[in-house]
């Protein structure tokens, strides 16, 4: 199967080597910036694109996998005459943008965290998947399943609140990884102190509903300890803020 990578960030760069191991072929790929989309090329022997209108019309499989909100500009730059699957990987756009843009049409969502220099096993990534017709959703379907054996059909309504729910499963709680980071080292400690409450931490929500292993001083309404908590971050009042907001819903659960 011969696949048009649009795009050249983190999720297209998994996405195509996911392919690649699939027994698929790259056959282009497409970037505004030059040396992004010649840097991604380069690894399958690929032409690089900057112009949309240079993209090869024959390919089986067009994967768009640009940021969200630049999503619509790219589609609009398509040529009308492509035949294959025109597909993007965005969770919180609705499929209905892709209408109008090519005959076959439909969404592949990974529910997964993408870093360029991290290996992801395809393998385990929950695929959301959307079609505009029952024949794309069969071809999608089996394109899927070469890359995860965990697929799954989610309309855009589902996919939006899927979407939403990763941010708070992985990027807030990152982003509170890095305030932890932060805190430790104005207090001369290190961040290995606390990788095994992290990975305690997530071991549990494996097995269990996480407001059944919620555990701290706001879910024991342990207010001096919170207190003290929010003295000695008197010097960061959006840390203040933060742990404030988080503690009461804590408390409130």
């Amino acid at each position: 199967m011969n696949i048009v990578v649009i795009g050249s960030g983190n999720v297209a760069s998994h996405f195509s080597s996911a392919f690649v191991e699939a027994g698929c072929r790259i056959i282009q790929v497409y970037s505004r910036t030059s040396a992004h989309a010649q840097a991604l090329a380069d690894t399958w022997a690929a032409p690089a694109i900057t112009q949309l209108s240079d993209i090869d019309t024959t390919a089986d499989v067009y994967l768009t996998a640009v940021k969200d909100d630049a999503l619509e500009a790219v589609l609009s730059q398509l040529p009308p005459t492509l035949n294959g699957i025109v597909l993007h990987t965005a969770g919180s756009v609705e499929m209905a943008v892709l209408h109008g843009r090519a005959r076959r049409y439909g969404v592949l969502y990974p529910v997964q965290t993408f870093s360029k220099k991290k290996y992801v096993d395809f393998g385990h990534v929950p695929l959301a998947i959307e079609a505009s017709d029952a024949e794309t959703l069969e071809s999608l379907s089996r394109l899927a399943g070469l890359l995860s054996g965990r697929v799954f059909l989610c309309n855009s309504e589902q996919r939006l609140a899927l979407h939403a729910a990763a941010v708070f499963a992985c990027n807030f709680t990152n982003y509170c990884y890095s305030i932890a980071d932060d805190l430790l080292n104005e207090h001369q400690l290190g961040f290995d102190l606390i990788r095994p409450l992290i990975r305690e931490t997530a071991e549990k929500v494996m097995q269990h509903k996480p407001k059944e292993v919620q555990t701290g001083p706001a879910v024991r309404q342990d207010v001096q300890t919170m207190d003290k908590h929010l003295q000695l971050l008197q010097g960061h009042p959006d840390w203040v803020e933060l742990y404030d907001a988080l503690s009461r819903q804590i408390g409130r659960s």
